[in-house]
């Protein structure tokens, strides 16, 4: 079953523009610290306006806690991964969700122009897709309850 829509409409659909980032050269710390008021496990890196890493959790627990790195003294360039995955927005949602899971990457970021205008998680994918599927079953239940106009 193929998913309708692409990243802009996922964007809008979670009703808020706002890209949270770091620069490179703030302390691990600060970058935990905003993704923990956040609730988020990704931040974007942005250097002199443009898209230069991504920092998430993974990072920090892979390439931070495992390798005995202090959090308050390493700077997010340290660990950030550098090599980022990005999509624009009119990329499809099918296409987003065969990239993250053949990458194996949680986290997007949607860049148009060279400016980063927002980051989509599997998770927001994911509930995507769901609420399309819960339509498509109401729309199949009200054709079978006789609701639909001939």
């Amino acid at each position: 079953m193929k998913a309708p829509g692409t990243i802009s409409e996922v964007l809008k659909a979670k009703g808020h523009s706002r890209v949270l980032s770091i620069s490179p050269d703030q302390t691990v710390y600060e970058a935990i610290q905003i993704m923990a008021e956040y609730d988020i496990g990704a931040l974007m890196v942005i250097d002199q306006g443009k898209l230069s890493g991504i920092f998430s959790e993974r990072d920090y627990a892979r390439k931070g806690v495992l390798h005995g790195h202090a959090s308050r003294e390493t700077l997010v360039n340290q660990l950030m991964t550098s090599q980022v995955i990005s999509v624009s927005p009119q990329c499809t949602v099918d296409d987003c969700m065969a990239l993250m899971t053949g990458r194996h990457i949680r986290h997007l970021p949607v860049v148009e122009d060279e400016t980063v205008v927002g980051l989509v998680s599997i998770g927001d994918l994911v509930k995507w897709i769901i609420g399309g599927q819960e339509r498509t079953i109401q729309e199949l239940e009200g054709y079978i309850a006789g609701a639909y106009p001939a």
